[in-house]
Parts: C-alpha cells; structure tokens; sequence
C-alpha cells in the first residue's frame, strides 16, 4: 500500500510498523518500486489538486510550471503532458535548463530566469502568439519591489503583475505564495480576464471528513490510472540516492533549511 500519512497522526513515518487506518492507503501498482512510490505519491497528489480540480487542465491548453526542474515541478509537468497540455516551464539555474532540456517528451519551452534579465511574461506571450497562457502553477511570487527582496532566490521569483500580465482569458492561477496579496488593480486585471486565482494546499483533503472520498481518487489515480496504464510508473520523479534510516535525522534536517534540490527517501 502506499498514502501519506494525515495531519493527526501521532506516529512517524521512520519506522517500520507503523498503524495507519485503511482510508488513507490505496494499493501500491506492483509495477511501481518502492523507493519511486514514495518519492513520488506527494507531489502527485499536489500536481493533480492543482492541474484538475483547480484549473481542469486538458488537451490544448498552455500551462507554465515555474521552477519545473524542482521535485514537483517535474511531477506537474508529466502529469500536464499526460493529459495533452502544452508545458512553458522557468529554470533558475544552467543545470535546471539542461534537465528540463533532456525531458522526454520535451516541454515546449525552457525560460532561464538565472540571469535575472529574462520577463517571463514577455517569453510566454511570444510563445503563445500574444494569447497567454491558461494554467500557471507558480513556485512563489514576488509581492515587493526588487529592493525589498532579501534572498538571491526571491529576486528569481516572477512579479504578481508579471503573472497576472501573462496570463489569457478565462485563465487559472495556481499559486503556492500563502501570503498573497492583491491590490484593487491586480484584482481588475483578473476581472478583465475572467481569470480565477486558486490557492495550493494539498493537505486541504485531509482537513475535512466528506472530501475524504475525492481523496483516495485522488490517490488512486496517481498511483493507478482507470485505463489501467499506470501513471506512477510513467512519472520520472526528482529523487536523490536512497538514504538508510541512520543518516534520516541529518536528511531531516536538510530538508527543513532547504539545503536539499531533490526529493529524499528513506529506505530501511
């Protein structure tokens, strides 16, 4: 079985007993191994939150993954693919564009943002003929002035009116920034638009009881799709070398100073 563990657990994960009730867990594909399952389930579960229930992404469309060389960044572009869609996707440093650059099959178009001196909305427009793009899945935005910025990374990250800028008619925001802030002239831009703005949080599933259902769809698909071809198994996810459980804590804490690029995985 695989599933994640819910917001009220009072065990960990790093064990190798552990009682989780059975509404949380679907099978496991016996095509899908289990270090690629684990790294994988999360932000599979995040990517399908974002590109169906929030935007309904489906053939045709143009969507933008900011920082899709990021663990999840390259699970949404996948699923994106899987579902027809046109994928624009940002890179911020040289060896994130020669990853996006070696994906199979390849996004439309890598926008290097490294240099500081690319407009992301300016690429987007001239890569959709001016019409913008319908889904954008952000990695964080920009809500100040460059002067207000403190890290190398934010300065990175696209402005709220370049979002807002490059986005098309009827289209969806998709943002992870849970401290954003429009003003009344980002919000008449977006009333233009007819564009909505939806904000990510996957552990909204497990907040209340009568979702608990789309949930394990949710999971379900992720780790199986209905036409029997399974989508885990066709994701390439982001994973470092597996890590034994000694070395768990110093991962751990890795990952919380966000000191790590790819997604870990503790195998016993």
């Amino acid at each position: 079985v695989l599933g994640i563990l819910p917001l009220d657990s009072e065990e960990s994960g790093l064990c190798e007993v552990i009682v989780v009730h059975e509404h949380c867990l679907v099978r496991k594909p016996e095509k899908v191994c289990w270090v690629e399952a684990a790294g994988t389930v999360r932000d599979g579960v995040r990517a399908y939150t974002a590109l169906h229930y929030l935007s309904q992404v489906s053939p045709g469309k143009t969507v933008l993954v900011m920082d899709g060389a990021s663990p999840f960044g390259t699970i949404a572009i996948q699923l994106a693919q899987h579902r027809g869609a046109k994928v624009i996707s940002t890179a911020y440093s040289l060896e994130d564009k020669q990853y996006l650059e070696r994906l199979r099959p390849p996004v439309a178009r890598v926008i290097d943002v490294s240099s500081g001196k690319i407009d992301v909305a300016e690429s987007c427009l001239e890569e959709t003929g001016g019409l913008g793009v319908d889904i954008v899945l952000d990695a964080g935005v920009k809500l100040y002035s460059a002067d207000d910025e403190s890290t190398s990374k934010s300065q990175l990250l696209p402005h709220k009116h370049d979002i807002i800028t490059l986005l098309g008619i009827g289209g969806h925001w998709i943002t992870t920034e849970k401290h954003l802030q429009l003003d009344p002239p980002d919000s008449y831009s977006l009333f233009l638009k007819g564009a909505t703005v939806s904000f990510l949080n996957d552990e909204v599933w497990n907040l209340s009881n009568i979702q608990q259902g789309k949930y394990l769809y949710i999971l379900l698909v992720v780790s199986c799709c209905p036409n029997t071809s399974d989508i885990l198994f066709c994701f390439r996810p982001q994973l470092d070398e597996p890590i034994p459980l000694y070395e768990a804590k110093v991962s751990m804490e890795m990952v919380q100073k966000n000191q790590v690029r790819k997604r870990q995985v503790i195998q016993f």
